[in-house]
């Protein structure tokens, strides 16, 4: 049987779709976070974030990645003008972090701002999954 579905709008408050776990390779999750904070300016798919000491975040997703090899990017906006430019990184085990800083449930990462650890910025997160 063929056709054609038009509609205006389609809703879901839960499920699959609401997370938009039934596509790959599009964006999972992303925040927008006060980093002297942690305090959520918007988001999707994260349930909150946790400052763990100064520039030391850990985003955590209201629904799990389908594995955690997911990809991910993110941005730190400065509030002054500094020397260097803003980051974000993944923590390694030569800086105090594990394999275990990213899994399926969360992600714990490093903000750098002039090269060094720093809670003062505008942070934006995204997460890419299959």
């Amino acid at each position: 049987m063929a056709g054609t579905l038009v509609a205006n709008t389609i809703n879901t408050d839960t499920g699959l779709f609401s997370t938009n776990n039934a596509y790959t390779g599009i964006t999972k999750a992303w925040v927008s976070f006060v980093g002297s904070s942690g305090a959520i300016n918007n988001s999707f798919n994260v349930s909150s974030v946790t400052q763990n000491g100064t520039g030391d975040f850990t985003v955590n997703f209201a629904t799990a990645m389908p594995n955690a090899n997911y990809a991910y990017a993110g941005m730190v906006m400065p509030y002054a003008v500094v020397n260097g430019v803003g980051f974000l990184c993944g923590r390694n085990s030569g800086a105090g972090g594990s394999s275990s800083d990213k899994t399926t449930t969360s992600i714990r990462f490093g903000v750098y701002i002039g090269g060094s650890p720093s809670s003062s910025g505008d942070v934006g997160f995204q997460v890419i999954s299959s």
